[in-house]
């Protein structure tokens, strides 16, 4: 499916003359910054979802009159946020004070990728007219579907992952309509905790539009849209200039793995193939695997490709925004009905994150096929698992919704980040979850040697260890790249692989399927969880010895895998690890494997 970006998307064209001034446009653009970052405080502050007001697992952001992201936190994972309630309510029936809502993944085209992700959008108008829209964006902890927390991994069709929501007006003058919120808690097994989110919500969303009137009234109608068409514009030549200089003409492909989709089947597999041609570049997808019956299913908008290839693109850029701008550095993004990033209704998506980031490491594949491994190695998937029981302490159900962050791939100036939970998320913390759920973390610390040995080494996962306080419970898991670790790059190695167990190190140790629920626990039991991590840039052995040495001491690297993957011998000295010297050159003056991409024991080389 030839998927090309729609009219309200053609590029903005530049102001005959710029009626914004250089030095009021930057203070707009601090204006916008400062105006989200009071939406997303609301949101922390008021929201009753952990995944909300813990994990910070939301999205502010603001749009021009025509739906296109002028500013605010952009997820690669989501499309043109505000485009599918304009396909369903004109421009002209909006009045102020109206509040729009939606959740359905397939009818938005992507814009939202699993159930649980609820978008609130409200219009700002100025002198009777739609100037702009502002928006919000939250995960919710449980809303319906077959198991509590919404997105199991059983699931094997959308409808049981949780209510969906087609794009609806849920405020009308200012009035939220309380028969829709009704029937959206009925379906929830936690009402209270979704309708305080909800309104956490419709808090940040309303001062959001409230932030851009009192700009619209400082600085006038003018300079403010012509502000919003200079960012955009200003973002978009920026981000094709360096994506120009990262690909001449030509064409260059690249394919990475899914494990499994928790049904026995599987690997599948993302294939991209970029062609660069005469000022244009089209990527091609539609080989990739079919859809699973599982539900890593990844429904990709049509300009998820080009905000991923964007955030490496301005990565070096930190106040450069990432916006529509971004949204058009390619020019067509083809994909076959029924593949992996482009299911069939009603195929599940709970899991589809497994994908995302598989389909985001493809395409840093290609940057280091086009610069001879001059681009970041491939970073694992953070783990997500829901426990599920009663609480003793107060008799009522809870649901311990937790991810993990993993670690990140090294690039070619640095190690990969430890244990990040995809952008800007949170690990919660220790004290959190001993107070709030009946467990006991026993451990929490970095998963050693999960990170793929480089001259820089890529980031290390984590290990989540706790000992169960309720009678029974019962345990939803996710764990990705247990058998596809991510690659390194340049002679870098892959990644260690993550992993679950219960009761390790005794006679009722088990391991767990990465991809599995209904597992169940007992009062007693110890469950750890133990993320990947990034793949290594840059042969081992060309890190210098002290930075292992270093490693290791600070339980990043083992003394094992020191010798082993980095060449370095050390001996335990009175106080301190000392190098050996003279058994590290020896070592190091082994035979070397080369090539450009590192998987698993074998080496991949492109001519």
């Amino acid at each position: 499916m030839m998927q090309e970006p729609p009219d309200m998307l053609a590029p903005p064209q530049a102001d005959a003359v710029p009626v914004c001034d250089p030095i009021s446009l930057e203070i707009i653009v601090g204006a916008l910054s400062s105006a989200q970052l009071e939406m997303e405080t609301v949101l922390e502050r008021t929201a009753m979802c952990p995944f909300i007001k813990e994990k910070k697992d939301y999205l502010a952001a603001f749009y021009d009159a025509d739906g296109r992201m002028v500013a605010g936190t952009v997820l690669p994972i989501f499309g043109q946020v505000v485009e599918p309630i304009l396909e369903f309510y004109p421009l002209v029936s909006m009045r102020p004070g109206d509040i729009y809502w939606y959740s359905d993944c397939y009818q938005s085209k992507g814009a939202v990728s699993h159930n649980s992700d609820q978008v609130i959008v409200a219009p700002v108008f100025v002198d009777g007219k739609i100037t702009a829209f502002s928006q919000t964006w939250a995960h919710l902890m449980d809303v319906g579907g077959m198991r509590a927390g919404s997105l199991s991994p059983d699931a094997t069709d959308i409808f049981q992952e949780g209510l969906i929501i087609p794009p609806v007006r849920i405020g009308r003058d200012g009035v939220i309509n309380d028969e829709l919120m009704r029937l959206f808690e009925r379906n929830s097994r936690f009402p209270d905790m979704l309708r305080g989110d909800m309104r956490a919500l419709f808090a940040a969303t309303g001062l959001g539009a409230q932030r851009l009137a009192e700009l619209f009234a400082r600085f006038g109608t003018e300079i403010v849209e012509s502000a919003f068409r200079q960012l955009i514009q200003r973002t978009s030549i920026q981000v094709k200039a360096r994506f120009n200089e990262i690909f001449p003409d030509g064409e260059y492909s690249f394919t990475d793995t899914v494990d499994s989709d928790g049904k026995g089947n599987g690997p599948f597999h993302v294939r991209v193939r970029l062609t660069v041609a005469g000022g244009r570049a089209d990527l091609d997808m539609t080989e990739t695997d079919d859809q699973a019956p599982g539900p890593i299913n990844f429904l990709m908008h049509d300009c998820v490709p080009s905000l991923m290839l964007g955030m490496y693109l301005t990565a070096d850029q930190p106040h450069q925004l990432l916006n529509d701008g971004a949204m058009r550095v390619l020019d067509t993004i083809t994909t076959r009905p029924g593949s992996l990033v482009a299911p069939i209704f009603p195929a599940p998506l709970g899991q589809r994150s497994l994908t995302m980031l598989r389909v985001q490491s493809a395409l840093t594949g290609l940057v280091n096929v086009a610069t001879r491994g001059n681009g970041p190695a491939a970073s694992s998937t953070y783990s997500i698992y829901y426990l599920r029981g009663v609480n003793p302490k107060t008799g009522e159900r809870f649901l311990m919704q937790d991810g993990v962050g993993a670690g990140y791939g090294a690039r070619p100036f640095a190690d990969g980040h430890d244990v990040i939970y995809f952008v800007g998320q949170e690990n919660y913390p220790v004290e959190y979850l001993n107070s709030s759920f009946p467990v006991r973390m026993r451990r929490y610390a970095i998963h050693a040697d999960s990170g793929g040995p480089g001259r820089w080494r890529g980031g290390c996962g984590v290990i989540r260890e706790f000992e169960l306080l309720c009678e029974e419970a019962t345990l939803s898991l996710r764990i990705g790249n247990v058998v596809e670790a991510p690659y390194g790059v340049s002679g870098g190695l892959a990644a260690g692989a993550g992993r679950a167990v219960v009761n390790p190190g005794t006679d009722r140790q088990r391991d767990l399927a990465p991809l599995s629920d209904g597992t169940v626990l007992r009062r007693g039991d110890i469950l750890r969880i133990e993320t990947g991590g990034g793949g290594g840039w840059g042969h081992p052995y060309d890190r210098p010895a002290e930075q292992v040495r270093l490693d290791v001491l600070r339980g990043f690297v083992t003394t094992t895998a020191a010798e082993r993957d980095y060449g370095v011998v050390l001996t335990t000295g009175e106080d301190d690890l000392i190098i050996d010297h003279p058994a590290t050159l020896i070592r190091r003056k082994t035979e070397r494997q080369t090539g450009l991409f590192h998987r698993h024991g074998y080496v991949e080389t492109f001519t």
